[in-house]
């Protein structure tokens, strides 16, 4: 599924500087699928930290196209510090989403579930999550930390987990495709 917005995280405007070409570049993160992408602003735009702009079919007003994915290791020091707040602000806005997750993980094999792959969840709280599904399926984080005992914030478990599948090479990713 193709992205229709994206997040500034770096503006580089005259390009990588260890790059012979001097154009300006963008580091962004799509907004629903967290895709990280290259965009080249329209000649005479610049583009701000943390700006949403539009990057689908048609006319876009701040990118001139895209150049391609972000590969993680080109991710520059202040486009890693970004990406922190604004995936905070993609999982905030879509609590839903990532709520939802918890009601539908599977188990991967026999010995591992999806639920553990978050940080800070293990067995138990797996174990516990999943029998409080089949009761009722959760409705917010808030209330997920009501009915599973001592559960680690899994608002920040989904924004760590997001974080690790965009920075680091992940066996098994969740959130990113």
């Amino acid at each position: 599924m193709k992205e229709e917005y994206a997040i500034i995280l770096e503006y580089l405007p005259n390009g990588y500087p260890l790059e012979k070409r001097m154009m300006p570049i963008a580091q962004a993160v799509g907004e629903q699928n967290l895709t990280l992408l290259e965009l080249v602003p329209r000649r005479g735009v610049t583009l701000t930290v943390g700006d949403r702009v539009y990057i689908g079919e048609g006319k876009r007003d701040e990118v001139y196209y895209i150049l391609g994915r972000l590969k993680r290791e080109k991710l520059t020091e202040s486009a890693k510090s970004q990406l922190q707040e604004v995936v905070s602000k993609i999982v905030k806005d879509n609590e839903p989403r990532f709520v939802n997750f918890f009601n539908t993980a599977d188990a991967i094999n026999k010995r591992l579930h999806q639920i553990e792959l978050l940080p800070g969840i293990g067995k138990k709280h797996m174990q516990e999550i999943l029998k409080q599904r089949e009761e009722k399926p959760f409705e917010s984080f808030e209330e997920m930390k009501k009915r599973v005992q001592n559960l680690p914030d899994p608002m920040k478990a989904v924004e760590k987990r997001i974080l690790e599948e965009l920075t680091e090479m992940e066996r098994y990713n969740l959130f990113i495709s």
